[in-house]
């Protein structure tokens, strides 16, 4: 029995609360799920499931947490802003893109950490931001 090449593919994630729909694109120019800053001009995406958590579970808005399988439509590179300065070399297989993300798939059962880890992860940023340290390597 031979296997095709997309039985083998990476799957990638991306944790928003934006409503979207298979094939809709992630681009950059809009406003991001983490900063009150300037739209950034990277999009964001991992090969973990819980990275992605992660990234619902602390995007900006009120809307249902959501995440979304997704294809990058370019070139990617690990994230630097957790590679390099957070967890040396890429263990949360974290990436990004200045090409748009192709929305796939929606992930609908998967289970969020417990409220008091979130709320830990929340307060650590907000420690960050108080020291100005929040800074996103764009």
């Amino acid at each position: 029995m031979s296997a095709s090449a997309s039985q083998f593919a990476q799957s990638f994630f991306h944790g928003t609360r934006a409503d979207l729909k298979p094939g809709d694109l992630i681009a950059v120019g809009y406003q991001s799920n983490f900063t009150e800053a300037a739209p950034l001009s990277w999009v964001y995406f991992a090969a973990t499931l819980d990275a992605a958590i992660w990234g619902a579970e602390l995007a900006a808005g009120d809307g249902p947490q959501r995440i979304y399988v997704v294809e990058p439509t370019g070139p990617t590179m690990d994230d630097p802003n957790l590679t390099g300065k957070k967890f040396p070399g890429n263990p949360t297989m974290s990436y990004r893109s200045r090409d748009p993300l192709r929305i796939i798939a929606e992930v609908t059962n998967w289970q969020g950490h417990p409220p008091e880890v979130v709320q830990q992860m929340l307060d650590g940023l907000a420690r960050l931001k108080a020291d100005g340290a929040n800074v996103i390597i764009d």
